[in-house]
């Protein structure tokens, strides 16, 4: 079983993604996955945090090139939408760029780039998100992906800003944010708009009780390296966008 080369692109105090992520791609049935990763210093979810964060992207991606991964994903959802309107497409684009001058062959998602896609492998138009930013930064957020061309019917901030601690909000309180909104015309729920906001063991859980496709910024970010990788999109227990059985594809 051939094994695929990972790489990471993550705040350094992100402790989720890599956590999530390798827990997902190790459910695979055709595949073997590793993980390397690369940190950029953050620790407050602020425009200035996030900014100061992001001018050490060309940095980390110089680092994690060093490990040849076949797929670099750029694993921080807010610092790319922060930037306005299509702003993953130039930072997936740069990225892209700065590996091919230094010779590397890897492929580049982001996180941001994966959410819009998963939406739009799952056909939503009309989506709920629950968040665990600032009101400002939810709001940013919001707008972002309604440019992509999707309607927020609602949405919910759990307006957390130190980023250890979005690691460490519990699932009970993800839930009640998500059952206090109102779903019955909603296409798909993101359950957590945020790498390091855990989510995975609820994403089942979540469809079951709302009936409705669920997603994650993690099983957005899973679906988008499998299909790079050009392998199939199957991992049991982690939703719809990931089922072997399901029928989307990206528009």
């Amino acid at each position: 079983m051939h094994r695929h080369r990972i790489g990471l692109v993550v705040p350094s105090s992100n402790a989720t993604v890599e956590t999530e992520m390798p827990l997902l791609l190790s459910r695979h049935p055709e595949a073997e996955f590793s993980f390397h990763s690369s940190r950029m210093r953050m620790n407050t979810v602020s425009p200035e945090g996030l900014a100061a964060m992001n001018a050490q992207r060309e940095r980390c991606i110089l680092e994690i090139a060093d490990a040849s991964p076949e797929v670099i994903l750029y694993a921080c959802l807010v610092a790319v939408m922060v930037g306005g309107p299509g702003e993953h497409q130039r930072v997936e684009s740069a990225v892209a760029e700065q590996l091919a001058t230094g010779g590397s062959p890897a492929l580049v998602r982001s996180s941001a780039g994966a959410l819009v896609e998963g939406l739009r492998a799952l056909r939503a138009t009309r989506v709920a998100l629950v968040t665990p930013y600032m009101r400002p930064l939810a709001q940013q957020v919001v707008r972002y992906i309604e440019a992509e061309g999707f309607t927020v019917t609602d949405w919910r901030a759990l307006e957390v800003e130190d980023n250890t601690d979005v690691g460490c909000i519990p699932g009970d309180q993800v839930m009640a944010a998500a059952r206090s909104i109102d779903l019955s015309d909603v296409d798909a729920l993101v359950i957590s708009c945020c790498v390091q906001m855990p989510s995975l063991p609820l994403i089942e859980p979540a469809e079951q009780e709302f009936g409705i496709p669920v997603l994650s910024a993690a099983t957005a970010g899973a679906y988008s390296i499998l299909r790079s990788l050009g392998l199939p999109v199957a991992i049991p227990g982690a939703g719809s966008l990931l089922r072997a059985d399901a029928t989307v594809a990206a528009g």
